[in-house]
């Protein structure tokens, strides 16, 4: 047996496999052990099974598909939802295709199940796209192609023939390429400036996984160096570490971190349980039958290369001089199926590796970012602020106008990012207003984002007809206004006017603007709020309402401020001939009062709960724990309903008070500022009911406690997802209406 090379050691073949058609087809089909695709099979088919009536969506099917009057975004205009009871069979027949992967149960099969049901939801909806919806698809239709009911499965079983028999190893390269490509790409996608510099994040530093670094480092150097830096860092570098035997273990040990972290910081589903599942593959491809031997679970022998032998030989791999039980040597000569599927890797990973940069072709999807979120790679590289959605039409037949709620027809706000959902709701409200009879209209978006801690800016052209603008999947959109990135360093600036505002004021909210010459926005100020308007770059014009049908024109310069009347609206005019900046300040000092209020309300609450919850054990008559608390807990809101006020000015650190007139301000402040005095009584009553029982299940419970909760929420899910398909049968089957039976039966225990 000739020696093998430094870069078989490294890579698992020779380098010379790959210099020839011949040599790449036999090494794509070498014969692998089964074992470790079975893992990753039973593993996948779990997850998704725990991921379909959650994140799929199968337990909101009826009222996400129950509306005929309901917009939707299809990748394909063709495609349309069915009926709801139809719908939640597509997610039942889903659910159990995955549930046949897991099992390797008429696995051909159970892929197809899984596989169609899922694309076709997928493509159904472009406002419910991420990265790792994609991936599960890609994983669900590689599987289909793959032998992963091999080992493990209940085809096994049944069928000896394949039993235990060896797989191509394509089938693992395919898996393995794959995910090291989502922690490659997505490691060149956060090279942007935006990533680097830290504002892609926003805060995440000041998150509890990040405790243990507070002591050495600030919330902004965690933001900056652990979160982009880090995440910069494990996604470029882990998936090759995950490859070479001598820095897996490692790799192994930064990705579960940085997946486990990502569970508790983000609410992204089973990805990070699929990530961690993932990692499995780029280990000893035997390692489940090792694990086994060493548990004592099976017995079997190793061959020369101290390799499990298998003497099942497959017709899907080529074999070399393979020796079988009866001594026997079986050669075997690529056929058309090792060629094809060869040749399906290579134009499968030429895909993969085009598709994340193939956006000047789709130029229709392009806008602030390139292409649709979703396929990219480009995890948590953008973050995105709503601060305002405009939606108003022009009846022309009266030319009057109206305005519509930007939910009214969807439950989705991402079709305001993109383009190509901008024209899809507008053509559906055309054809939904049509319905009411509003024949000949003219309709106009205005939508206001801010992008990595950008300033607020507008998306979509205000003055232009969305019912006249015409979209291509291969044309820019002209109708959409460019991302301002020539303003992208003044975010510094905006920190530094935030940081300094947040050493004064409690209660305040700043809104960072900029607007194009010649554009105008208008904006509702609250009666409760004390509202400013400061000038950073250009010059603007203020119109606001003095009294009924009287204006006045304030035209402020940079550094200039102006006070905005409450309860009113006001417009603002840029006049200058390059962008204008400016911000709003909000301060609500009645909230800042009543926080005041609540804090010291809540601190003689706990002080009472003690004394009572003291006295009552003393008297020992209640001798289970939960049982006191509660007791001591109600008899603390008796006590403290005959003297609420008393309990928010109550200091008794101050022996001097003079409650009464403490008491006497209080009543003149709520009816100065016009509050209701039930209303604060039972907002603050419900504020310290959870604070009271959050802390009391902490101390008790614990994690625990949390974990309880988590697991009984999953089981509700299914629950709910697995009478709403047996209801959906009843309805397709016996002609009952589905809708009637989700009302008045399901949701009976809920």
């Amino acid at each position: 047996m000739a020696s093998k090379t430094k870069f078989h050691h490294l890579f698992g073949f020779e380098l010379d496999e790959l210099k020839s058609w011949h040599g790449l087809v036999r090494l794509f089909n070498r014969p692998e052990d089964p074992s470790s695709l079975a893992a990753f099979r039973i593993l996948f088919g779990l997850i998704m099974m725990l991921d379909i009536p959650h994140e799929r969506g199968m337990t909101d099917a009826d009222l996400e598909f129950g509306n005929p009057k309901q917009c939707h975004f299809p990748l394909f205009d063709f495609l349309k939802p069915l009926s709801s009871e139809w719908m939640v069979i597509v997610y039942g027949i889903m659910f159990f295709g995955a549930m046949g992967i897991m099992l390797g149960f008429k696995y051909r099969w159970s892929c197809i199940c899984f596989t169609v049901p899922y694309w076709y939801l997928f493509f159904l909806d472009k406002t419910t796209w991420n990265n790792h919806s994609y991936l599960y698809g890609l994983c669900g239709f590689l599987l289909f192609f793959m032998d992963g009911n091999r080992y493990l499965s209940i085809d096994g079983l049944i069928n000896k023939n394949i039993r235990n028999a060896h797989v191509p190893l394509w089938n693992y390269s395919l898996l393995r390429i794959q995910i090291f490509l989502v922690y490659f790409l997505a490691g060149i996608k956060k090279t942007e400036l935006d990533w680097i510099k830290g504002y892609s994040m926003g805060n995440l530093g000041t998150h509890w996984v990040f405790d243990p670094f507070k002591s050495i480092l600030t919330t902004d150097q965690i933001t900056l160096f652990i979160v982009h830096g880090g995440g910069l860092f494990i996604d470029l570098f882990v998936g090759f570490m995950l490859f070479f035997d001598k820095t897996r273990l490692i790799g192994t040990l930064i990705s579960s971190s940085f997946h486990i972290m990502n569970s508790r910081m983000f609410n992204i589903g089973m990805f990070p349980y699929t990530m961690l599942a993932t990692t499995t593959l780029f280990y000893s491809l035997d390692w489940p039958k090792r694990l086994m031997l060493k548990a004592g679970i099976i017995e079997s022998t190793l061959d020369e290369n101290k390799k499990f032998f298998i003497n099942k030989l497959s017709e899907h791999c080529i074999y070399d001089k393979f020796k079988t039980e009866d001594k026997k040597e079986k050669p075997s000569k690529a056929k058309l199926y090792h060629k094809f599927f060869t040749l399906f890797s290579l134009l499968y990973i030429s895909e993969q590796l085009f598709l994340p940069y193939s956006h000047f072709i789709t130029k229709g999807y392009n806008n602030w970012t390139n292409g649709l979120y979703g396929y990219s790679w480009d995890m948590m590289v953008h973050s995105w602020h709503t601060q305002h959605i405009k939606i108003h039409f022009i009846d022309k037949k009266n030319n009057q106008t109206h305005y519509l709620n930007p939910k009214a027809w969807t439950s989705r706000r991402r079709w305001s990012s993109h383009g190509d959902m901008m024209y899809q709701y507008a053509k559906c409200i055309e054809q939904r207003l049509n319905e009411y009879g509003f024949k000949d209209i003219e309709l106009y978006f205005d939508i206001w984002r801010s992008m990595n801690h950008r300033f607020n800016q507008r998306q979509v052209d205000p003055r232009v007809d969305m019912t006249k603008v015409e979209w291509s999947p291969f044309k820019q959109v002209k109708w959409l206004i460019p991302l301002m990135t020539d303003l992208s360093d003044w975010r510094s600036k905006l920190k530094e006017i935030e940081d300094q505002y947040a050493k004064n004021k409690t209660d305040f909210d700043l809104t960072f603007v900029a607007d194009l010459n010649g554009l105008k926005l208008e904006n509702f100020v609250s009666p409760f709020l004390n509202s400013k308007i400061e000038v950073l770059n250009g010059k603007i014009q203020v119109e606001t309402e003095i009294k009924k049908g009287k204006k006045h024109n304030t035209t402020l310069k940079v550094g200039e401020k102006f006070n905005l009347p409450s309860g009113t609206y006001h417009t603002v005019y840029t006049v200058s001939d390059q962008p204008s900046c400016f911000f709003y300040i909000y301060l609500n000092e009645t909230a800042i009062v009543l926080s005041d209020w609540f804090d010291n309300f809540s601190k003689n609450m706990f002080q009472t709960f003690n004394k009572t919850y003291d006295a009552l054990k003393k008297f020992k008559e209640l001798k289970d724990e939960t049982e006191l608390i509660w007791k001591a807990y109600n008899k603390t809101l008796i006590i403290n309903s005959k003297s609420f006020f008393e309990m928010i000015v109550k200091n008794e650190s101050n022996p001097k008070q003079n409650l009464k007139k403490d008491i006497g301000n209080i009543f003149s402040y709520i009816e100065e500022k016009k509050l209701n005095k039930t209303m604060v009584y039972h907002s603050f009553v419900n504020q310290f009911y959870t604070n009271f029982n959050d802390k009391m299940v902490k101390a008790k419970y614990g994690l625990f406690y949390k974990n309880y909760r988590k697991l009984l929420s999953v089981l509700i899910r299914f629950k709910q997802s697995f009478s709403m398909l047996y209801y959906a049968l009843r309805s397709v089957f016996f002609k009952e209406n589905f809708s009637k039976l989700i009302n008045t039966e399901l949701f009976v225990d809920y």
